[in-house]
């Protein structure tokens, strides 16, 4: 544990020079993130330890001294690629390898360890040029991002506080306690223009100034990292590979606000997450970083992880504080807010992963230099959760005003063959969807606020021509009327009533008058709701009536555009294949389809309910859904 600063400083200085040299040196980097662990990376990583042991060539890292003739193995954190997994860097040559499995590691040692020989079987396919690439800087989806938050991919250890120093971290810490007092810290942040990553995007130093202001003997720092959204798994990424990053900018907010306590919420479905974020909490308190009396200078503060139970709901910042103090998770009305009574009725600020994460680099760089990237209402970078039926997915980091476009295209490489671009449903569950009128709007808060739109958490599905704007719009409505806590009667009752008239309208029952009462019922759930999630909850169906409202006609007036809603298909026998088995009535479970033995079947198109039974049981493929 240090006892002050200068030990602290004169320690990190030791690491980052041997740092350095560990990555001129040999060093073996495997990926244990959810995604390569899921593949078996443990296994990839134990086959390595035994290796090199049994060649007696694996080193330990000191601050004496790095042996030349011996290689570090590490672990390190998601690298993005997590359908390629488990993932393995090799330094100094940098190569990157994929799908490795125990079955390799003696032929990696042999042949790039020993020799410096590249293996290219195991080197990364681009999966938009199809070509092998050595390194993963060199894939198109790396090419153009600017990786800000997300440095160090693929050479950074993430469950190691040594590494996280070296790196140069906790100096922002060091600075805030050492040369800046809370009232130049939260001015700092406002004039970085940080905004909160979570959703909204309210201006950060806003918050921390009036959690500061806040009367009370006891004040509290919380993290949200509930990230319900689904397909977003931003917040578990950084929580995964960089947890001290997230901490320390905890830290550095307790002691800007004036907290001395730090809840993490961090959902149960994060299983590496959590353990991450303990190890993080328990080491920095081991080297005088968290807790009591830190490095000396009077200021103490702690920090716990609290696991969510996967609600939703939760993500709106009262109902995760009353999750905190053990109640059912529901919001609560607002003013007063949690800046002035929060957790336990005392002074509390909230915010998410990716905002704390910026914290250090704002410290870190200063102002001027944070403000080159993003926008000037905007600044800084943005992650982003990307799926679709794109030639590359997944987690990328670009500046705020990048367009869709450029997301799309140039990143993640465009749609794989047979699909085309129809709409783009951006903020999570509760985003609107965007014609491609909008694909060259810079993205940044205020540009997709005036589209009706939202940042969100980060979530991008891309949505093609194949698929029926009215029922993502029932999809997405589906999820929400779910996870509605049921506290207040617009969000309980209202999205439960939205979502009877869309499945009229995807059964092929609605009528012109369900469209009026649907985009009414859609305002007044979001005019009336109490949270943010019966507030955003109709955003989907609002921004289809509004865009696509053509569908929604086209379904009232009997044909579904791009034929994905069944209730306008039928299932129909072709009588030149059915050999009259009569398999398809026995099977039928409405008892619609009637013939004779030998003779061609018939379907009664008023009792089929089009389950696809029939179709899947016919050995002769004569039935099919026309």
């Amino acid at each position: 544990m240090f006892k002050d600063v200068k030990e602290f400083v004169r320690y990190a200085s030791k690491l980052k020079d041997l740092r350095e040299k560990k990555l001129s040196g040999t060093s073996v980097y495997v990926c244990v993130g959810t995604g390569c662990t899921a593949k078996g990376a443990l296994r990839v990583y134990d086959a390595f330890k035994r290796e090199l042991e049994k060649r007696n060539l694996l080193g330990k890292v000191t601050l004496e001294k790095i042996d030349d003739d011996k290689v570090t193995l590490n672990r390190t954190g998601c690298c993005g690629r997590c359908s390629s997994g488990p993932l393995v860097k090799i330094m100094p040559y940098r190569f990157f390898y994929s799908n490795v499995t125990s079955e390799d590691v003696p032929e990696i040692v042999e042949k790039t360890i020993l020799r410096g020989e590249p293996i290219e079987r195991l080197f990364l396919t681009d999966p938009i040029t199809g070509k092998k690439v050595p390194r993963i800087e060199d894939t198109t989806l790396f090419k153009n991002q600017d990786f800000y938050i997300m440095e160090a991919i693929g050479e950074s250890e993430c469950d190691s506080i040594e590494d996280y120093i070296a790196r140069g971290g906790y100096e922002s810490l060091v600075k805030a306690l050492t040369s800046m007092t809370p009232e130049e810290i939260i001015e700092t942040v406002k004039a970085s223009g940080l905004r909160g990553r979570g959703g909204g995007g309210f201006p950060t130093g806003l918050k921390w100034e009036y959690t500061g202001k806040a009367r009370g003997d006891l004040k509290f720092v919380v993290c949200n990292g509930d990230e319900g959204d689904p397909g977003a798994f931003m917040n578990r990424t950084l929580l995964e590979r960089d947890p001290h990053l997230v901490l320390e900018g905890m830290i550095i907010a307790g002691y800007a606000v004036g907290a001395q306590k730090g809840y993490a919420y961090i959902r149960a479905e994060y299983p590496f997450a959590v353990r991450m974020f303990k190890k993080a909490i328990e080491d920095a308190k081991k080297m005088g970083l968290l807790g009591e009396n830190i490095l000396g200078t009077g200021f103490s503060f702690d920090v716990e992880v609290k696991e969510g139970a996967g609600a939703f709901v939760c993500g709106e910042e009262t109902a995760l504080l009353a999750s905190i103090e053990g109640k059912r998770g529901m919001p609560r009305p607002k003013p007063p807010f949690p800046a002035q009574s929060g957790l336990l009725g005392k002074p509390t600020l909230i915010n998410n992963v990716e905002t704390y994460a910026n914290v250090p680099r704002v410290l870190r760089d200063g102002v001027e230099e944070y403000r080159k990237r993003g926008t000037e209402n905007s600044p800084g970078t943005k992650m982003f959760s990307v799926a679709g039926p794109l030639k590359a997915t997944g987690i990328i980091e670009v500046e705020f005003g990048t367009t869709l476009r450029e997301i799309i295209y140039n990143i993640c490489g465009g749609f794989v063959e047979g699909e085309e671009f129809k709409a783009v449903q951006i903020g999570g569950p509760s985003g609107a969807c965007l014609s491609e009128d909008f694909l060259d709007m810079p993205l940044d808060y205020d540009t997709l606020k005036k589209a009706d739109a939202m940042v969100g958490s980060g979530g991008i599905v891309v949505i093609t021509k194949k698929t029926c704007m009215v029922e993502v719009a029932r999809f997405f409505l589906d999820f929400t009327k779910r996870e509605s806590c049921g506290k207040c009667v617009p969000c309980r009752e209202g999205t439960m009533q939205a979502y009877n008239i869309l499945e009229k309208f995807t059964h092929g029952k609605a009528t012109y008058e369900d469209l009026e009462t649907l985009e009414h019922l859609s305002k007044t759930i979001k005019t009336a709701s109490l949270c943010g999630l019966g507030k955003t909850a109709p955003n989907p169906i609002l921004s289809t009536l509004k865009l696509f409202r053509d569908e929604y006609i086209a379904h009232i007036e009997g044909e579904c555009p791009s034929g994905m809603c069944t209730a306008f298909k039928k299932y129909v026998i072709n009588p030149e294949i059915c050999k009259g088995c009569g398999l398809c009535a026995r099977s039928c479970p409405q008892n619609a389809i009637t013939g004779e033995r030998g003779k061609p079947y018939r379907i009664d198109q008023e009792k089929c309910v089009k389950c696809g039974v029939c179709a899947s049981k016919c050995p002769f493929k004569a039935i099919e859904l026309v």
